[in-house]
């Protein structure tokens, strides 16, 4: 196939920094129905196998008629400032040098606002004191998640960070010239000369850069009224 299309595969994750925002919906779309489709063969009452209909937007049970339907986790997103500097951190799994926004699966019973509220405490110690939802993405990886955007604010001096070490690599304030800065930057950068590697941000397709961008433009704004 990649003889006759003169072209390669590649990995998922970094075909986003190439993909235009029409292009990323659809490949989002099918990657996690064909992941939902491959974890779904089977029923969960009957333990018989499952059909597909015509259009793969279900799947049936025709021994006990359970009708099953693509679902996504629910998941928040959040950039945290304390109003001149805003907070990024790196899990293990990202590539070297990458950070981004904080990230948690919402618990059951739980609010948007008491998950960000919850996930900012338990990932780096800090009490949030007010939060703006900012918009949803559906992300495919690794599962079919429905991401929640919010920026959230910490009080005057609650700005010492504990990072939970189980959930993070490193965590960190970042002003708004080394962020504008790494805004700029096209996918992962070369390393330096002395082999440091400049922090980078995620792609454009990720909401994450969304939110990271928002809050450049309203420091910026804010810088210039000032």
């Amino acid at each position: 196939m990649e003889t006759e299309l003169q072209g390669s595969f590649i990995q998922l994750r970094k075909a986003l920094f190439q993909l235009n925002e029409k292009d990323t919906s659809l490949i989002f779309t099918a990657q996690a129905l064909l992941r939902w489709h491959e974890c779904h063969q089977f029923c969960g009452k009957s333990g018989q196998p499952t059909q597909k209909n015509v259009a793969g937007s279900k799947r049936i049970c025709p021994s006990s008629n359970m009708i099953y339907y693509p679902q996504m986790s629910p998941v928040v997103i959040t950039l945290v400032s304390d109003r001149t500097r805003c907070l990024l951190a790196r899990q293990s799994s990202f590539p070297k040098g990458m950070y981004s926004a904080l990230a948690g699966f919402c618990d059951v019973g739980e609010t948007l606002e008491e998950a960000v509220r919850r996930e900012v405490a338990e990932e780096v110690g800090l009490e949030v004191d007010s939060l703006q939802y900012s918009a949803s993405q559906h992300w495919p990886f690794p599962n079919s998640s429905l991401m929640m955007a919010c920026h959230a604010t910490v009080g005057p001096g609650q700005t010492e960070i504990h990072v939970n070490s189980q959930e993070l690599e490193t965590a960190g304030w970042f002003s708004l010239e080394e962020v504008a800065t790494a805004l700029k930057r096209k996918g992962p950068p070369s390393n330096e000369q002395d082999g440091t590697i400049p922090f980078w941000l995620p792609p454009k397709a990720a909401i994450a850069h969304r939110l990271i961008w928002e809050w450049v433009q309203k420091q910026s704004s804010s810088s210039n009224l000032a």
